[in-house]
């Protein structure tokens, strides 16, 4: 199947296969007049995509582990590295949870502390100060 109809049957943009297959994450093939080909299996590859993308991982990340994926929502099958990929991956989502927990509580603290000037607009950063 061509291109365009690879995006129909997944509702993904053509633009954005196109971009899987710069990625590595698609590999069609080619026909004599040089039109990308793919066979019912990238149907499936395009699921595991955007199912691995809404899990929150980089397209760097699920390069490596479609190989261990099976079925439209990918079982992962245990290949070799897939559990510390995984790990990995988790470890550094809990460190941006921790980061943007600690952002927000600094933003509440100032929130809280803020002297209310008996304003809501017109004074924030950088209006109506002389440079």
């Amino acid at each position: 199947m061509r291109i365009g109809e690879l995006a129909r049957l997944t509702g993904v943009s053509t633009r954005l296969l196109r971009y899987y297959e710069e990625q590595g994450l698609l590999r069609p093939g080619r026909t004599t007049a040089g039109h990308r080909e793919y066979g019912e299996e990238d149907t499936v590859r395009v699921w595991q995509i955007r199912s691995l993308l809404a899990a929150g991982l980089s397209t760097r990340v699920i390069a490596e582990l479609l190989p261990c994926a099976t079925g439209p929502v990918p079982v992962l099958e245990a290949c070799p590295q897939l559990l510390a990929i995984l790990r990995d991956e988790l470890a550094d989502l809990d460190s941006r949870i921790e980061d943007l927990t600690r952002n927000r509580r600094a933003l509440s603290h100032y929130i809280t502390t803020a002297h209310d000037s008996g304003h809501e607009s017109g004074h924030g950063y950088g209006e109506g100060r002389a440079a």
